[in-house]
């Protein structure tokens, strides 16, 4: 299942850009109303599918076949942006539901399966003419999804019970800031499908890395070793690509660990778990966009980002894990 719903989800992201592109995506209407949809609806689409759990690949094979139609049939641009986005909202919630019911409380399963959609989005923006083929093979893998089911595991016994409700909330505050930080750093030499792809490729490497750390270091040793050099290499050598891939790499190492502890928080809801982190990161990223800080502003705002970032995770990692012994 996790394999699938990997592939899954390279494809729907594959999908929505390149159908974005290809009915204007150089209007801002359309792309703000899809990435409204896909990522603020997630917290409520959770909270719904956690009451149905036994429909998550139900929803998670309907949001398939939606993203892929709605890229083949000849819809106005927002009427393409809404389905594009309802059906990427449901799909991220029901399948990241899925992968952690599934993990047994592990970080690396999750990982695996957020890291390819930052390669998804980066060949559908890229290759807008191939959303056809995009589609096609996203309802191959809608079609396989039913032979691949996985049992649900019970949540990891190193989860503490009783942990308080704010936890969370500073985690998704930290999820928000890096986003804004992230979108104050300037990439001078992000030019070109080149760049672009070696970008998507160390962010997808950086999300599959961090799973596997966190559940061999722990989150917080992770944290540390992520967040620390990250902040080095994007504050202070973003003007040079190779410094600032391997900062982006090291970044993203934190990704699938601040969602894990989300989760470790609130176990019994993975599906509202999940779509918290969605619903965080975009606002921090349209408030990054609108605010746009450069010089020694932009070096202070992703210091302080990433800075927030690390002791939300430290601090959660005391209340929610228990260190192995």
């Amino acid at each position: 299942m996790l394999g699938i719903n990997s592939i899954a989800h390279l494809l729907v992201d594959a999908v929505c850009a390149a159908s974005l592109f290809s009915c204007g995506g150089g209007l801002a209407g359309p792309v703000l109303l899809y990435n409204t949809l896909a990522f603020t609806l997630q917290c409520l689409a959770g909270l719904l599918l956690d009451r149905f759990d036994h429909g998550l690949a139900g929803v998670k094979c309907a949001s398939c076949v939606i993203a892929a139609l709605a890229c083949f049939a000849p819809l106005p641009a927002y009427a393409k942006a809404s389905a594009l986005g309802l059906a990427n909202c449901f799909f991220h919630v029901s399948a990241g539901a899925e992968t952690l019911n599934a993990s047994g409380g592990r970080a690396a399963p999750l990982g695996v399966f957020v890291a390819p959609g930052a390669v998804g989005l980066a060949l559908g923006g890229l290759y807008p003419a191939m959303g056809a083929w995009f589609a096609g093979a996203l309802l191959v893998c809608a079609a396989a999804m039913p032979f691949a089911r996985e049992k649900t595991l019970a949540p990891c016994e190193k989860f503490r019970g009783g942990v308080p409700g704010w936890i969370p909330a500073v985690l998704l505050l930290a999820v928000a800031a890096r986003a804004v930080g992230g979108s104050a750093a300037a990439f001078p030499w992000k030019t070109g499908a080149e760049a672009a792809l070696l970008t998507a490729l160390c962010v997808f490497a950086g999300k599959t890395a961090g799973g596997f750390l966190c559940d061999a270091l722990g989150p917080g040793k992770t944290a540390l070793l992520s967040i620390v050099p990250a902040a080095l290499l994007i504050v202070f050598c973003s003007d040079y690509m190779l410094p600032s891939l391997a900062g982006q790499l090291l970044l993203n190492l934190t990704m699938p660990v601040t969602l894990w502890l989300i989760y470790a928080a609130m176990p019994s809801e993975p599906a509202f778990a999940f779509g918290l982190a969605a619903s965080a990161l975009w606002p921090g990223s349209l408030a990054g966009s609108l605010f746009r800080l450069t010089g020694t502003g932009a070096r202070l705002g992703v210091a302080i980002s990433f800075a927030f970032g690390l002791a939300a995770i430290l601090i959660a990692e005391k209340l929610i894990w228990r260190k192995k012994t």
